[in-house]
């Protein structure tokens, strides 16, 4: 008895039984969309900055280099760089230290826990704008709450105030203080993000491991500093990273509290290629600005990306 030819396998499900081309498939439409919303923009900046194009006549005239020389002369630029380094270095290690704090609060047990996880998320899942607008309010020259408690408590106003005698600390109108407001705002808003990334780390630990370094005797300090930091340092590194990306690309804290000063004190490279390209009418040297972002961001996300590689726990 002859046997009857296999049936050809079905195109359908041949195509979903298959990992590698399902994979690429699947992740083709956020790929196009990223190269839609993100190349098209990137290339145009990239002519842009070639170019001698302003908000009058944005035709371009392809001038090469000129732009560039003239930013990196700049002084402001070069105060804006500045600025961004120390800006984005203080703000993510505070945003590291006090998130790691909090991840550690929040696995333990108590009542209202999640009352206080969901007022620790608040700053990030509400408009930006408004919660800056707030920060007005508190950091105001005049009717600052923050004043008025350091008045009450006898540091500032009075004749031997620790703070000095002036009975406002002008916390936007003094560069050091407008630098130190600007941070503390930032480190605000970025905190909820690196905390839920940190406690999603913690929570993955094996509490074998723990219940069993406690057994041979390892304090609270130990088993930080020799398990969980060890095996948290791959999610950490991706921690990092986003804020670091965030807080370099970001404008809205220094745009809505500062407009970058006092004296471009506290300008920083998104908020100076802002007001150089948009409001200074230069799309130019705006465009240049910018693409300065792009190989800092780069080497900084390959190095961070190299190192949690090297961290993996296996």
């Amino acid at each position: 008895m002859e046997k009857s030819a296999p049936t050809p396998p079905n195109l359908r499900a041949s195509i979903w039984d298959n990992e590698r081309l399902l994979g690429h498939l699947m992740i083709a439409p956020a790929v196009l969309y990223v190269v839609a919303l993100v190349g098209f923009a990137f290339v145009l900046a990239v002519l842009y900055s070639l170019s001698d194009a302003t908000t009058g006549d944005p035709s371009l005239h392809i001038v090469g280099f000129k732009n560039f020389r003239a930013v990196i002369g700049d002084p402001v630029f070069q105060k804006s760089l500045k600025n961004t380094c120390i800006f984005t270095f203080a703000s993510q290690i505070l945003v590291l230290i006090l998130s790691k704090i909090l991840a550690l609060a929040l696995m333990q047990k108590f009542r209202g826990k999640w009352l206080v996880r969901f007022l620790i998320l608040l700053p990030w899942t509400a408009p930006i704008a408004l919660g800056v607008i707030g920060w007005m309010w508190i950091l105001d020259s005049i009717f600052s709450p923050i004043d008025w408690l350091l008045r009450y408590a006898g540091l500032l106003g009075g004749q031997n105030a620790l703070l000095g005698p002036n009975p406002n600390m002008y916390w936007l109108g003094v560069p050091t203080l407008a630098m130190i407001s600007i941070t503390v705002v930032h480190v605000w808003r970025m905190l909820p993000l690196a905390t839920v990334i940190l406690l999603g780390g913690l929570t993955s630990i094996p509490q074998d491991i723990l219940d069993a370094a406690e057994v041979d005797g390892a304090g609270f300090w130990r088993r930080l500093f020799q398990i969980m930091i060890p095996m948290l340092l791959p999610i950490m590194s991706i921690a990092v990273l986003f804020g670091v990306i965030f807080t370099f690309t970001d404008m809205t804290v220094v745009y809505i509290l500062t407009r970058g000063g006092p004296v471009h004190s506290t300008q920083v490279l998104a908020s100076w290629a802002f007001f150089k390209g948009i409001e200074g009418g230069d799309l130019a040297q705006g465009a240049a600005i910018a693409l300065f972002l792009f190989p800092v961001l780069a080497g900084v996300a390959i190095l961070i990306l190299r190192l949690a590689k090297r961290t993996e726990v296996t």
